[in-house]
């Protein structure tokens, strides 16, 4: 059986080489969130700052400890609006993206 990399490693890569899929992922983690599924969007959120950032450095950036970020995005997390904003925020500069919202 051949070894394949893993899904994060995976996704590491494809941010790393594709600045439109690295927004998208951005993007799409926050729209489930906007959409009601706290579920999916926290899921997305890890799995983009897992591919960028990273939790300590993001940690470093919100001043708030990087155990406690990843609890807030893990299955069970339940962030609150100050500490997800702020998370956001700080990815949103990291990525030199700027999301808006709008009214469909």
């Amino acid at each position: 059986m051949a070894l394949t990399r893993s899904f994060k490693e995976t996704v590491q890569a494809r941010v790393a080489r594709d600045p439109a899929f690295k927004q998208a992922l951005l993007s799409e983690g926050v729209n489930a969130l906007l959409e009601g599924d706290l579920d999916i969007g926290k899921a997305v959120l890890r799995d983009y700052i897992n591919a960028t950032i990273g939790f300590d450095s993001l940690a470093a950036a919100t001043g708030t400890p990087a155990k406690s970020l990843m609890r807030m995005f893990g299955p069970r997390g339940n962030p609150n609006a100050s500490n997800l904003f702020a998370v956001i925020g700080c990815l949103q500069r990291e990525s030199g993206v700027t999301l808006e919202v709008r009214a469909a």
